[in-house]
């Protein structure tokens, strides 16, 4: 009787079953298992990540390597390189000379040689306005790719005889302090008198040396055209519609 007496002890209402060792083993291991397989699927899924945003990146990245890394020996930029390259003020409000308001940033998306000037437009100006636009015809079928800009800093009125020479510009107010926190001219001169360029991305990357004549036009453009050829994995004509 008391064989039986403690055999039904195990089953007895409250009283705990037998405690299987190798079972505890085994659900221990199944469970560490378990949080191994997850902790390699969260770090197979950040380097699958990883690698898609370095496949976007890589031209953009290997462009700008090219140019400013590798460079052939002997050759020189005309333009002064900006370092670091300046982000564009992308809220600065721009007005347009139909009156219509949008912001500095919308211009992104393609590169841009601007020129900074009063709407009175002295020579200097008249001088850059044509320049600019020398440069960008001399491109061939890669001038779509650059935008022609002409940002007026102050509320004058443009004089009515250089109007029909700007039908290829965008000629845009900004308010001159905007200008200055960006763009920045070479120590001992005007803003006016440069050209700068802007890259796809909105980063102020390069200026061309002041009071540019035609030999200097040639050569900012030789500079342009590498630029160009140097992202032209990644860079393409137009902006992509704002949604």
């Amino acid at each position: 009787m008391s064989g039986s007496k403690s055999s039904d002890a195990f089953f007895a209402p409250g009283a705990s079953p037998p405690v299987d060792a190798a079972a505890q083993q085994r659900s221990a291991g199944d469970t560490a298992l378990v949080a191994l397989v997850e902790q390699s699927r969260t770090r197979t899924g950040r380097w699958k990540l990883l690698l898609l945003m370095l496949v976007f990146a890589a031209p953009v990245v290997l462009s700008y390597f090219t140019y400013y890394v590798i460079r052939p020996e002997g050759r020189t930029n005309f333009g002064t390189l900006i370092n670091p390259q300046r982000a564009m003020p992308e809220q600065a409000l721009v007005t347009a000379l139909d009156g219509s308001t949008r912001r500095l940033g919308e211009l992104k998306g393609q590169w841009l040689l601007v020129s900074v000037a009063p709407g009175a437009c002295d020579a200097t100006c008249r001088n850059n306005l044509y320049l600019q636009r020398q440069i960008r015809e001399s491109l061939g079928r890669e001038k779509d790719r650059l935008d022609w800009i002409w940002l007026v800093s102050d509320a004058q009125a443009l004089p009515s005889d250089i109007r029909a020479g700007l039908a290829q510009a965008s000629v845009l107010r900004m308010d001159g302090a905007d200008i200055a926190g960006w763009l920045q001219p070479e120590d001992g001169h005007a803003l006016a008198e440069h050209l700068y360029l802007v890259d796809p991305m909105g980063h102020w990357m390069m200026r061309m040396p002041a009071d540019l004549d035609a030999k200097g036009a040639a050569k900012a453009r030789r500079d342009i055209e590498r630029l160009l050829r140097a992202s032209s994995s990644w860079d393409r004509a137009g902006r992509e519609e704002l949604q």
